[in-house]
């Protein structure tokens, strides 16, 4: 009789556990509501650039219109540029706005450190001031905030004259945060100047990732001299790597704060001073753990 073939058994591939199958969708959904914070962020940052604070008397139609626009904060010169267009209303001006009938000044706070004149019947074009900034400190970076008062008022002739004045911010690495003080003929902002969301949440990276980077090269160096692995190369490079990586990803900070400021004495001097421990470490365990070597 014929021999009946007995069936093999083929092997079967291993079902993937329960964590495995859920590991694919919970990175999905980690990754999508990462992007979507950081779509509400941005859209955070736009609306602060895009807001405007008006001050001043808008009814009169003999009046004056300012427009001031925060262009750059220079934190370590303790100042800002403001680019301020001004444009006569009414009986004031000719050329439709163009230019005053009369001579224009425009008296500005102490801040501004200087009144600007508008001769008559001249074009009037944008000026960009420097605004004196006070209190706080850069070496608080990324946590310094900074105080200015921007008033104005004008006088056509000799006799004063309606303001209408608004401001708003075109610096992207500044939040500015504005009260309007304004009286009958004057527009005056009380402006904090602090850095934005942006620039806290980089700087906080950077602080968290100097802190990983040298933990791991700690981990690192315990693993070669508790082990005795002699001089490892490719770790070793790997750690000067990082040394010298910190110091390059340090001056990447948003608004180039200085040496000695918060960011480097919480985070970057102290990983600095562990890495290089850490290699020098390294080296003299391992050379002294290297087998003699047999002259001939």
């Amino acid at each position: 009789m014929d021999e009946v073939p007995k069936k093999v058994n083929m092997p079967t591939k291993p079902r993937p556990s329960g964590r495995r199958r859920l590991l694919v969708p919970a990175a999905a959904a980690a990754a999508a509501a990462a992007v979507g914070a950081g779509i509400w962020l941005q859209i955070g940052e736009r609306q602060d650039l895009d807001a405007v604070h008006v001050s001043g008397a808008s009814e009169p139609v003999d009046r004056v219109d300012i427009e001031a626009s925060v262009q750059r904060v220079d934190a370590a010169a303790r100042e800002l540029t403001l680019r301020i267009l001004v444009t006569p209303r009414g009986a004031l001006s000719d050329d439709g706005g163009l230019s005053p009938n009369e001579d224009l000044t425009l008296l500005t706070s102490p801040d501004i450190q200087q009144d600007l004149t508008f001769r008559a019947d001249t074009r009037i074009s944008t000026v960009d001031v420097p605004v004196a900034l006070s209190g706080g400190s850069i070496t608080d970076y990324p946590f310094d905030s900074y105080l200015t008062d921007i008033e104005f008022a004008a006088r056509q002739g000799d006799h004063p004259v309606p303001v209408t004045a608004t401001l708003s911010n075109r610096d992207a690495l500044f939040h500015p945060t504005v009260e309007i003080a304004d009286t009958t003929d004057t527009a005056a902002f009380e402006v904090s100047v602090s850095r934005s969301n942006g620039v806290l949440i980089y700087a906080i990276f950077m602080m968290a990732a100097m802190w990983a980077l040298a933990i791991a090269v700690v981990i690192g160096t315990r693993f070669l001299t508790s082990r005795r692995l002699g001089l490892v190369w490719p770790a070793l490079g790997w750690m000067a790597a990082t040394l010298f990586a910190l110091a390059a990803f340090r001056n990447t900070a948003p608004g180039a704060p200085p040496i000695g400021s918060l960011l480097d004495y919480t985070a970057f001097l102290w990983t600095e001073a562990i890495i290089a421990f850490c290699v020098i470490t390294t080296v003299i365990a391992g050379a002294r753990a290297e087998p003699p070597t047999n002259d001939s």
